[in-house]
């Protein structure tokens, strides 16, 4: 399973969704879904949202993955944190790159926030959903994230 953040249009969003998930089909989603789907549009608005009622599959996702995703999930709307700083949390010294590889291949953007987390030294870093760092800073923005040239304010919250 995944979320899928839009693309230009529909048909690019659709194309992306069948390039990672070859035997999706469309269906009505479930109230569930509907719900998350919502509440992501809301987040989107700049409505304060967690997300951590959305349920997530993680069965085939790495151990270490699932736990950067963990502690991702918990950053709050507006707040960041640092590669480093979870290397930390996880106990696994110099492990900023490992983090980083962690969130490059998270399948849940927006409900794993993975644009929260940034560089050292407040850094934008990366981000591998649809639009890049240009997506990353706008969703940053949306959340009252203040944003200086590259970003040299950041909250550890």
């Amino acid at each position: 399973m995944g979320v899928q953040l839009p693309e230009g249009g529909a048909d690019a969003t659709w194309a992306r969704m069948l390039r990672r998930f070859p035997s999706a089909s469309e269906a009505p989603p479930p109230t569930d879904v509907q719900r998350a789907i919502a509440d992501i549009l809301a987040l989107l608005r700049g409505e304060p949202r967690k997300l951590l009622h959305v349920k997530v599959d993680m069965a085939g996702v790495e151990a270490f993955h699932v736990r950067v995703y963990d502690i991702a999930r918990m950053i709050p709307p507006g707040k960041t944190r640092t590669y480093g700083e979870i290397a930390k949390q996880l106990d696994v010294p110099r492990g900023a790159q490992a983090v980083g590889v962690a969130l490059a291949r998270n399948p849940f953007p927006i409900v794993v926030p993975c644009h929260r987390v940034l560089a050292a030294a407040g850094k934008l870093g990366g981000f591998s959903a649809s639009g890049g760092v240009t997506t990353k800073r706008r969703l940053l923005e949306i959340e009252g994230v203040r944003l200086e040239q590259e970003l040299t304010l950041f909250d550890v919250g």
